[in-house]
């Protein structure tokens, strides 16, 4: 076990600098993207959805991950301003739930991480018409031999229908696997993303 496992984690009374401290624990010891989290959004009828994507950013200010804005994700980030992410870390046995309102990042974030990725990668965002039918795999390889060719030469352009969202938690809680199904489970609230951390509350597992 790491160090911080030895540690009772329910004595911690700022819910970033815990966060900080599993994530990078789980960076040490998960075999593949210990950045990855299930994103929950809500369409207009109110029908949930949830897919995996990657936490690209962290800090007090809230959780960022990018996405194409025209995608199923995107509509329902714009239009209910509201999500929830859950971390579950295996080989940890930890969990962390957060849910909040959302917003967008700055054009300047935006196109700082996009600038930062992969070539191809920034291709394939020009390329793919997230979530929307697919007649082919064909018509996506098309799409982006076009899109190579038409950026062969410079950079690559961040397109308007890309940018990052920012979840600004107003409910984090933290979980820990105990045996005989006791875990320790620790909930910090408040009422204003922009406010103080109001309450801390131990639950029943």
């Amino acid at each position: 076990m790491s160090g911080s496992d030895q540690d009772d984690f329910t004595t911690i009374e700022e819910p970033f600098a815990l966060f900080d401290q599993w994530l990078a624990d789980a960076a040490r010891s998960e075999p593949n993207d210990p950045n990855a989290m299930a994103l929950a959004t809500v369409d207009a009828q109110g029908l949930p959805n949830v897919r995996m994507v990657l936490l690209k950013g962290v800090d007090p200010a809230g959780f960022v991950f990018y996405t194409n804005t025209e995608s199923q994700k995107g509509t329902e980030l714009d239009g209910q301003r509201k999500a929830a992410v859950v971390f579950h870390w295996k080989s940890l046995r930890r969990q962390v739930r957060v849910r909040g309102p959302v917003q967008r990042v700055t054009d300047a974030e935006a196109d700082e991480y996009f600038a930062s990725r992969p070539r191809g990668s920034r291709i394939g965002a020009w390329a793919s018409q997230q979530s929307r039918p697919l007649e082919s795999r064909f018509a996506l390889e098309k799409a982006v031999a076009l899109y190579t060719a038409k950026h062969a030469v410079g950079e690559v352009p961040r397109p308007p229908h890309w940018t990052g969202y920012r979840i600004l938690p107003v409910s984090m809680e933290f979980w820990h696997d105990r045996p005989f199904r006791l875990h320790d489970r620790v909930q910090f609230t408040r009422a204003d993303p922009a406010g103080p951390w109001a309450r801390k509350t131990r639950l029943y597992p």
